[in-house]
């Protein structure tokens, strides 16, 4: 039976939340209802538009436990916040920044277009110490400026200390970039702990929300640092001062809000953050753990089934690696797709992202469709 928030066809199980997540009910209902008043009324009703999106401003500053509203932007996606520091920031031939050899696309592409002004990327094996914090710790030097990590691995699952590292960046005067996309919306997150300068996140993977709408913290004497890429109406201190003559940068992070804001994506988000917050992220965060921890079990039990990512990690994900000893990866993931298992091909073998609405009778079904490939 599925979750009421989560009326999945019956012909699926939904293990993907790592990639594209599927709308909880109330998103759906929420996106609508907002298509019928725009089909209706039109624009009559934007003030109520400019309520919610300052809402969801307050419901991401739970989220990730920034100190304030001010810290907040809706961005685009996260690599575009990630543009923002790597094009914001003074660079100076010679500087470095640190990051793992396992960052998504979005973490690397950014930094490593800095090289024509003669900045370093150096790209950390996180398994190459003994820690993947210290493994990160070993390629600093006196001219990195940056560590820029991903909060969880997108294919391996690895989750790193994030106290640890942003503790080490405050020491040694080194700023601290976080991609949590793959934390936001299945683990418990503070800005605050963590000590960060910037974190970013798409909204459409763990936190159920639409693609195209994300979020950017940044803490005020590390925003101070970054100067502006892109300019617009909607980044001015008087948002709704059309004649603004001469016009004045927004002093906190919507100066990053370049132009109008995506009301349908608001909209849509909100409400599945809404959820989250209802349930709360330390009873969804024990959820996604246990759901994973299920799965790992059962597939360190299987016969034919090989575990890939550390089950006995000190911190936890919800993503499961594994392969089968005698059926080829790609295979198997075209027949689990084929038998209704949506997942994904990552990381030399299938990755399972199982959220905190899954029952163990599915978890048990997806496992018995593999036996049956």
């Amino acid at each position: 039976m599925n979750h009421p928030e989560f009326p999945i066809d019956n012909s699926l199980i939904y293990l993907n939340h790592a990639a594209v997540a599927p709308w909880p009910k109330r998103t759906s209902e929420a996106v609508i209802q907002f298509a019928q008043q725009n089909s209706h009324y039109g624009s009559h009703y934007y003030l109520d538009w400019l309520k919610k999106e300052n809402e969801i401003h307050h419901q991401l500053k739970t989220l990730l436990n920034a100190s304030t509203v001010d810290d907040i932007a809706l961005v685009k996606n996260t690599s575009e916040a990630l543009s923002f520091v790597a094009y914001g920031l003074d660079w100076n031939s010679g500087d470095n920044i640190v990051t793992s050899n396992e960052e998504f696309p979005s973490n690397r592409i950014p930094w490593e277009s800095l090289s024509n002004q003669g900045v370093e990327l150096r790209q950390a094996d996180l398994l190459s110490q003994n820690s993947a914090e210290e493994a990160l710790f070993s390629l600093v030097d006196s001219n990195t400026r940056l560590i820029t990590i991903s909060s969880i691995q997108f294919a391996t699952g690895i989750r790193v200390n994030l106290e640890k590292i942003g503790q080490f960046c405050k020491e040694n005067n080194i700023l601290f970039c976080i991609d949590a996309i793959q934390s936001l919306g299945a683990v418990e997150f503070d800005v605050q702990a963590y000590q960060a300068d910037f974190v970013m996140a798409d909204g459409h993977k763990w936190m159920f929300g639409p693609e195209g709408l994300g979020v950017f913290y940044t803490n005020p004497k590390s925003r101070d640092k970054l100067k502006l890429t892109q300019y617009g109406w909607h980044m001015m201190k008087s948002i709704h001062n059309y004649e603004n003559k001469p016009w004045e940068i927004h002093p906190t992070a919507r100066r990053f809000e370049c132009g109008s804001p995506n009301m349908l994506g608001i909209h849509a988000w909100s409400a599945s953050l809404s959820l989250l917050l209802e349930i709360g992220m330390n009873n969804i965060e024990t959820k996604v753990f246990e759901n994973a921890d299920y799965l790992m079990s059962r597939i360190k039990s299987h016969p034919k089934l090989v575990l890939l990512n550390d089950d006995q990690a000190k911190l936890k994900s919800g993503i499961v690696l594994f392969k089968h000893n005698t059926i080829d990866n790609k295979f198997l993931y075209n027949q689990l797709q084929k038998n209704g298992v949506v997942c994904a091909l990552r990381g030399g073998g299938i990755r399972f992202s199982p959220h905190f609405y899954h029952s163990k009778e599915q978890l048990d079904k997806a496992i018995m469709i593999i036996d049956c490939v």
